[in-house]
């Protein structure tokens, strides 16, 4: 599409108030007329330039980071080439991802010396987490007199992710903090004859069980020798996050799902600084995403991009169905920390009970999240009948909520009740106090 620059349009109106001088001198006629030709001329002329400049195919490279995460900005860098002998300004509007602020706007006016690669370097705020495709650009080419836009848009495809906030995790992965969370979580238990992960050789004494004599060992040293033996060090941590609708409600503007969010990353984080194997089961009415347990960056990665996908659904969770998909594909102990909430002991006995069996084979650990603005209403001031009445419902959710937490923990349920904003430290603390204490 061409489309005639405001510099062409200005000079045109200017030629235009000529007319009424016309009227008047005859001869002016003659010398509008002849303006107007040129003029309009010199446009087609500028179109013809510019005309040969394919706008769906324009030479221009994006070099965008892999992934984003919330809060840090980012630089994203494009690369133009100029196709034709001419000095070319191209206008630039690009439709941009909804996770992604520009932190120059969405529109850009560029240069393009002729036969030269341009490099253009863009901000970009990530707004929040999550997975978005966009890309097209709307480009206007503007001729070499300036006088006509060429107009078009060009496609250019753009995944982009979006992880949860890594600060956090990145200032827990500070040298001082990693290595005393590894002398917390690699502390060696020796206990002779039992675990799985072989030490040493030693001479056998009596009391010393007898299956733990090496023969071989025994035959070349000619006295009966033992196996010696350490507890396994590495465990398992599986994360399982409930984004049904108790999850979906907000506590100051935020809703809770994003504070599970961040911290099971940060426990992630934690756990694979300590080499345990982490896994991840997010689920509502259905199972929506899992990732199996597995140890290292890679399942860190994979725990990343499931985490950037997750959106809460306004629906109740079928704790039946994620209890037995969780049994059924994770039949090694772990640590199974669960990111949810309760509101009573009636609304919250399906989560009690499949909590609860979780006992007999890993160590459960329910992380439920406070509200603030209800704790603040149960103990407020009441200076009308309104206030009175909004302070003991207030007060009789809270008992009832608590009634709940004290049934999970009757059932052997380890139960974590904390602030929205200090979940993620809380919970990294309480995985390495259980590491400490070889509960894990």
């Amino acid at each position: 599409m061409i489309i005639p620059s405001t510099r062409w349009f200005v000079s045109a109106a200017a030629l235009a108030l000529l007319a009424p001088v016309a009227s008047v001198w005859p001869t002016a006629t003659n010398v509008l007329f002849a303006a107007d030709l040129v003029w309009l001329a010199a446009l087609i002329v500028d179109v013809l330039r510019i005309g040969a400049i394919d706008v769906p195919t324009f030479p221009v490279v994006r070099e965008a980071p892999p992934a984003f995460s919330v809060g840090r900005a980012l630089p994203v860098t494009y690369r133009w080439r100029n196709p034709s002998r001419l000095r070319l300004v191209v206008r630039v509007r690009e439709v941009v991802p909804p996770l992604l602020t520009p932190g120059a706007g969405r529109d850009r006016l560029l240069v393009l010396p002729p036969r030269v690669e341009t490099r253009d370097e863009q901000l970009f705020v990530p707004a929040h987490r999550g997975k978005a495709h966009a890309g097209l650009l709307h480009l206007r080419v503007r001729g070499p007199w300036g006088l006509a836009w060429r107009q078009g848009k060009r496609d250019l495809p753009w995944d982009v992710i979006v992880y949860p906030s890594l600060k956090m995790a990145a200032l827990r992965a500070l040298p001082a903090q990693t290595q005393r969370r590894r002398d917390a979580g690699f502390r060696n238990m020796r206990r002779i004859g039992e675990g799985r992960l072989f030490e040493s050789i030693k001479e056998w004494v009596p009391g010393d069980e007898l299956r733990s004599i090496d023969w071989k060992a025994t035959a070349r040293r000619g006295k009966l020798m033992s196996r010696q033996y350490e507890d396994e060090r590495r465990q398992q941590v599986m994360m399982v996050i409930d984004a049904g609708r108790l999850l979906t409600a907000e506590i100051d503007g935020r809703p809770r799902l994003e504070a599970a969010i961040d911290a099971a990353l940060d426990l992630a984080h934690s756990a694979v600084q300590h080499d345990d194997n982490i896994g991840l089961l997010v689920f509502a009415d259905e199972i929506l995403q899992f990732v199996p347990p597995t140890r290292g960056r890679r399942a860190l990665r994979q725990v990343l991009d499931a985490l950037a996908a997750v959106e809460g659904r306004l629906v109740e969770p079928n704790y039946p169905a994620a209890f037995a998909y969780l049994a059924a594909r994770n039949r090694k102990r772990a640590l199974t920390v669960l990111f949810t909430d309760v509101v009573d002991r009636t609304a919250s006995d399906a989560f009690v009970a499949h909590a609860g069996s979780l006992r007999a084979r890993h160590l459960p650990l329910a992380v439920t999240l406070r509200d603030p603005g209800l704790e603040r209403l149960a103990t407020s001031r009441a200076l009308t009948v309104d206030d009175a009445f909004q302070r003991a419902a207030a007060e009789e959710l809270l008992e009832a909520r608590d009634a709940a937490l004290a049934e999970l923990r009757s059932h052997g349920v380890l139960v974590l009740d904390v602030l929205p904003d200090g979940a993620a430290r809380a919970v990294v603390d309480q995985y390495e106090r259980l590491k400490r204490r070889a509960m894990v």
